[in-house]
């Protein structure tokens, strides 16, 4: 059975030493590990973020992590959950750590009293794709049944 929890400022090395395996697993290499590891410092301190780490079972080593961020929402005359960088080490996946975080995630949401969770994923990771449509993540975010697409601009 997986234990999540949220990370704390002591543990931002971990945190920022997960998010470099991300980076790697990606094919990126940029931004540095100490870019990361600024950054986690800076996030983990603000309320409007957090990170949740995870183990396999309880007592182990962290081996999967999730960042949230939360926001107001004009629309939903509440905050909203944006779910970003979820990632689960190899050896870890297919344990259920990857539900897990996901499950916390939910929660830590709605805790917060948000009206709705979004993430974003690439549509080649089936995987992926079929965690987030089991836990009850949809394409279709519009009542009219067209799909709402995530764009970005690069500035």
């Amino acid at each position: 059975m997986a234990a999540v929890w949220r990370a704390g400022g002591e543990e931002a090395h971990t945190v920022a030493g997960l998010l470099v395996e991300f980076r790697d697993w990606m094919g990126r290499d940029e931004p540095s590990g100490a870019d990361l590891l600024d950054g986690v410092r800076r996030l983990i301190e603000d309320p409007a973020t957090e990170y949740l780490l995870g183990a396999v079972k309880p007592g182990g080593d962290p081996a999967g992590i999730c960042q949230l961020r939360f926001r107001y929402g004009i629309w939903h005359t509440a905050f909203d959950c944006g779910l970003e960088d979820l990632f689960v080490r190899e050896q870890a996946r297919g344990t259920g750590l990857g539900r897990a975080l996901c499950r916390a995630a939910l929660t830590r949401a709605r805790d917060r009293g948000c009206a709705r969770v979004e993430l974003d994923v690439n549509e080649a990771n089936y995987p992926a794709l079929a965690l987030y449509q089991g836990l009850g993540f949809s394409w279709l975010a519009d009542p009219s049944g067209t799909r709402n697409l995530l764009m970005r601009a690069h500035l």
